[in-house]
């Protein structure tokens, strides 16, 4: 997989396009998390768990829509 050097819009293969999904929905526990965290403290490694689950999907989308010769669409600022 190539490096990725400008940002792309999430989206894609339909399955690229799950992952994406998956990681709005992971971010958005992570906020919550981190909300909850402010109020009664999280272990650590839960915190650090959760950032890098986004990640992965993040990754997983980009594999997907390689792996399917389906090419990432770059931002526009453009427009």
């Amino acid at each position: 997989m190539q490096s990725l050097r400008e940002f792309v819009l999430p989206g894609g293969s339909p399955d690229a396009a799950r992952f994406h999904v998956a990681r709005t929905i992971a971010r958005r526990a992570e906020r919550e998390l981190w909300r909850l965290h402010r109020v009664e403290a999280q272990p650590a490694p839960l915190l650090q768990w959760i950032n890098r689950l986004s990640d992965l999907l993040f990754a997983l989308a980009l594999w997907s829509n390689e792996r399917q010769g389906v090419r990432e669409t770059p931002v526009d600022y453009t427009q």
